[in-house]
């Protein structure tokens, strides 16, 4: 993800779950892109009024249910946008491994090398 906004022209800073003074950190961001492996890791001191987040962890609960790596119910009235749970970046994601696999198995083949010479 950091490489794809950064050949968007997005000026990108990447931290993890130790980085010192961390909330401080990833107030700054516009868009934060969170994948800790931590349930509800990050709060709603962690984020500026108003950011994009999307949430790519995935956790089951002990008592039953999901959760993400953030804590949604104290995001969602801070932020503009916030990518659900379940179901928010892993339909994308089960998507563009299939894309993948049918990728790699036409360049074994020597059928084509992107999804352009697949598609009619």
């Amino acid at each position: 993800m950091a490489l794809m906004l950064q050949a968007a022209n997005a000026t990108v800073t990447v931290a993890h779950s130790r980085t010192s003074d961390l909330p401080a950190m990833t107030r700054q961001a516009d868009i934060l892109v969170v994948a800790a492996g931590r349930p509800e890791m990050i709060g709603a001191e962690h984020v500026a009024p108003g950011a994009v987040v999307v949430d790519v962890g995935i956790h089951r609960r002990p008592e039953g249910g999901l959760c993400g790596d953030v804590n949604a119910a104290e995001l969602e009235p801070l932020v503009a946008a916030l990518s659900p749970v379940p179901g928010g970046v892993g339909p994308m994601t089960v998507t563009m491994l299939l894309v993948n696999t049918v990728l790699a198995w036409s360049r074994r083949h020597q059928i084509g090398h992107d999804l352009d010479d697949l598609i009619p």
